[in-house]
C-alpha cells in the first residue's frame, strides 16, 4: 500500500500506447487535452453512444467518423448540421495528414499519426492540460471526466461506487504563519500520503485548494469509511518537514457511496457535506 503510483490516474483507460495514432483535443473546454486512441473508428457526436460525446447545441448527435484506411486514417462527416472542418474546409471525406485539425463544432481535434514526432508535444500538452502542477495528482478536469466514466461503468454493472473528499485543517494557517513555500510541501506530502493509503483502482484528484477528491469503484459506504480512517491515520501519523520545519499535519473527510441512479455531481456533493461536517465536528476526522 505505500507506493503511490499505484492509485490509477483517470485518464489512463482512454491513453493510448506511445507512437499509436490518435486525436488530441486543443480547443474545447471540456475536453481541452483529452487524448483517444484511433485503434479502431471512432464516432464523434452529441449522443451520448458515441465514442466521444462532444456537449454542445453546435454539435449534431453524431456528426464525424474517423476510421482507419490503408496505413492512416480518414475522416468522414455523417450529415451533421454544421459540418465537419478539417484546417477550415468544410468537407465530406478526407484522408488524414499528420497534424490535421478536424473541427466539429466548437470543437477542435488535431490528428497524430501513428510515430510521427509531433505526437510528443501533443501528448505533453495533453498530460498539462489534465494533471496539477504542484502535486502531478489528476486536476480537476481529470478528476471529472474520470466520475463521469467511474458512474456510468457503475450505472452499468450495477457495482457498488463510493466518493471521499477531503481537505487539509487549518491549512491558511500554515501559509499566514510558515509561508506559501511550507504550504506546497504540506500539499505535496499530503497528496502522497493519501496515495499510499489507496488501492490500485482507485482514483485521487486535487479539487483545489487544500481540498482533494478521491473515487473508489466497488466500495460500499462501510469500506469507503474504512478508507477514509487510512487515509486520515496516514496523514497525521508524524508531521511533515517543511524546510526547516517539522509541521503536525491532519485532514477531514467526508464520505457518500453512490445510489442507484444517482449522478457524479450529487454524489461528490454529499460527500462534500459529510466533510463540512466533520469539520464543524472539530477536525481530524471522518464523517459517512
Amino acid at each position: 500500500m505505500g507506493d503511490a503510483t499505484r492509485v490509477r490516474p483517470p485518464s489512463e483507460d482512454a491513453a493510448p500506447r506511445g507512437g499509436d495514432a490518435c486525436l488530441v483535443f486543443v480547443e474545447g473546454d471540456a475536453l481541452l487535452g483529452v487524448r483517444v486512441a484511433l485503434a479502431d473508428e471512432v464516432v464523434l457526436g452529441r449522443d451520448p453512444g458515441c465514442t466521444v460525446a462532444l456537449p454542445a447545441e453546435d454539435v449534431s448527435r453524431r456528426h464525424a467518423r474517423i476510421a482507419p484506411d490503408g496505413d492512416g486514417h480518414a475522416v468522414a462527416d455523417l450529415g451533421s448540421t454544421n459540418g465537419t472542418w478539417v484546417n477550415g474546409v468544410a468537407v465530406e471525406r478526407r484522408r488524414l495528414a499528420p497534424g490535421d485539425r478536424i473541427r466539429v463544432g466548437g470543437f477542435v481535434v488535431a490528428y497524430v499519426a501513428a510515430g510521427h514526432p509531433a505526437g510528443r508535444e501533443l501528448e505533453e500538452l495533453a498530460r498539462l492540460a489534465r494533471e496539477d502542477a504542484l502535486t502531478r495528482l489528476p486536476n480537476r478536469r481529470a478528476f471529472d471526466e474520470a466520475l463521469t466514466r467511474e458512474v456510468a461503468r457503475a450505472e452499468r454493472s450495477g457495482a457498488a461506487l463510493a466518493a471521499l473528499v477531503l481537505d487539509i485543517d487549518h491549512f491558511k494557517r500554515v501559509n499566514d504563519v510558515h509561508g506559501h513555500a511550507a504550504g506546497d510541501a504540506v500539499l505535496s506530502a499530503v497528496a502522497a500520503r493519501v496515495a499510499s493509503a489507496l488501492r490500485a483502482g482507485d482514483v485521487l484528484g486535487r479539487l483545489g485548494g487544500e481540498e482533494f477528491g478521491v473515487l473508489l469503484p466497488g466500495a460500499d459506504l462501510g469500506a469507503a469509511a474504512e478508507a477514509a480512517e487510512r487515509i486520515r491515520a496516514a496523514v497525521g501519523a508524524t508531521p511533515i518537514v517543511a524546510g526547516d520545519r517539522s509541521l503536525a499535519v491532519t485532514v477531514s473527510l467526508g464520505c457518500a457511496a453512490r445510489d442507484p441512479g444517482e449522478g457524479g455531481w450529487n454524489l461528490v456533493a454529499r460527500a462534500d457535506a459529510k466533510l463540512y461536517a466533520a469539520k464543524a465536528g472539530g477536525r481530524n476526522r471522518v464523517e459517512a
